[in-house]
């Protein structure tokens, strides 16, 4: 599995792969082939996808060159503010987009289309050192919610539970917050505990795990690295207890999985559409198992 990209090497990639400069509009229509004019494609949003956007767009100007891609993280709310405020050509979300977020966008003349482009189980990750080997989603909602705030309540050594998260603006926080502290109820308004950390990225909740035993956090699979344990979770006391893997995500085994989404203001044509294309593809999907997440083909 690779390794995240630093955020220091991933700017310098972004840098090298693409210039920020007058973007130029594709003239093609749909159904005939895109133009060779050097166009820029602007892709923006999610940090959990943003080394998979990286690498597609590596490899699809290996076989483009005259199709620049630009790639920025910053958070799915932040790709879905650019999509809606017109400055983006792909917003890139973890989540799918809110009803609120779609009606600005239509107030402001953009119809998102949306695009499954992959799929992702959410890992539950603590120390090595940290006996728990596996938690239920409602242990999980406790833990997070400040019902549960010592490891020796869970079966493991008597210490204080510190818990990181994803910030506000990250769809990986949205989904977890939805689908785990409030278990997919709508009416539920469970939020956070005050206490827990909220940090900007998947590195910085793989470095605290990584030194401090009584932390706990989530991530995308494909940010889970060495020195880190993963959790099994099961919906229910007494199991199954699941392990995420591409193999749980397809059989619907492992509770904690979301699809990866792609939007495009309105139906995309030219170059925005054979590069979406190519994301749908054989060798794009590929690349999304290289890199530890689930193809959303079959």
């Amino acid at each position: 599995m690779a390794l995240p990209l630093s955020p220091i090497n991933r700017a310098l990639i972004v840098i090298l792969m693409a210039a920020w400069g007058t973007r130029c509009a594709p003239s093609t229509t749909a159904g005939t082939p895109p133009t060779t004019t050097g166009a820029i494609i602007v892709n923006k949003g999610s940090d959990t996808m943003v080394n998979l956007a990286l690498a597609w767009a590596e490899a699809y100007q290996e076989q483009r060159p005259d199709v620049q891609i630009s790639v920025t993280g910053g958070g799915s709310g932040t790709g879905i503010a650019a999509l809606i405020n017109g400055t983006v050509d792909i917003a890139n979300a973890s989540r799918q987009m809110k009803a609120d977020e779609i009606a600005e966008a239509e107030a402001n003349g953009v119809r998102p289309v949306e695009f499954v482009v992959a799929r992702d189980a959410i890992a539950i990750v603590v120390n090595p050192a940290n006996p728990v080997s596996q938690l239920t989603i409602d242990r999980l909602s406790d833990i997070y919610s400040g019902l549960i705030n010592n490891w020796a309540e869970l079966g493991g050594e008597d210490r204080p539970i510190v818990r990181l998260s994803r910030e506000t603006n990250s769809g990986t926080h949205v989904y977890f917050l939805e689908q785990v502290l409030r278990k997919g109820e709508s009416a539920d308004k469970t939020l956070f505990a005050p206490e827990t950390l909220l940090l900007p990225s998947s590195e910085g909740i793989s470095a605290e795990i990584r030194q401090n035993p009584n932390a706990i956090g989530y991530d995308g699979l494909g940010y889970v690295t060495e020195g880190m344990k993963v959790v099994a979770v099961g919906r229910i006391e007494g199991g199954p207890f699941v392990l995420p893997s591409a193999e749980t995500v397809d059989s619907l085994a492992y509770p904690i999985a979301r699809d990866l989404y792609m939007y495009t203001a309105g139906e995309p044509q030219g170059e925005v559409k054979a590069y979406l294309s190519w994301i749908l593809g054989r060798r794009a999907q590929e690349i999304v198992s290289e890199l530890g997440f689930v193809p959303a083909l079959p």
